[in-house]
């Protein structure tokens, strides 16, 4: 059971923190997420979540922080250690579901597949980004 905990020593949770990782500017984007990676000296990968409220009311909010922190849980073996992951929810996203219905209907059909599979797409290209800038 320790193997799928997700204790605070884990997560970013300062503001300096999340300073830190969008001051290194590296920032790739889909239709759904905006992921911001930064190496850390942990040895582990850290996860920040950053939901704004134009993303909806608390209750979606809530579910949005969930789907993200979870999907980064399942996804540690998968992922590079030693870097800061600091995950948003798109804005393009955002102005595309306001633009539609509503924003309870979509975020209730956003999936924990669909957004895992995001974030590992989004991992691997600032992976090869960091690199091919030189780290």
């Amino acid at each position: 059971m320790k193997r799928f905990s997700f204790p605070k020593s884990r997560r970013l949770v300062t503001n300096r923190q999340f300073e830190a990782v969008l001051a290194r500017k590296l920032r790739v984007s889909d239709g759904l997420l905006t992921l911001y990676m930064a190496e850390n000296d942990c040895g582990y990968p850290r996860l920040g979540v950053s939901v704004a409220k134009s993303c909806g009311n608390a209750v979606v909010r809530n579910r949005l922080k969930r789907l993200l922190r979870e999907s980064f849980r399942q996804s540690r073996d998968e992922i590079p250690a030693g870097f800061d992951y600091l995950l948003m929810v798109s804005q393009q996203w955002t102005k595309k579901v306001e633009q539609s219905a509503g924003l309870g209907k979509d975020v209730k059909r956003l999936t924990y597949e669909r957004v895992r599979s995001s974030f590992l797409a989004l991992v691997d290209t600032a992976a090869k980004k960091g690199a091919a800038n030189g780290g």
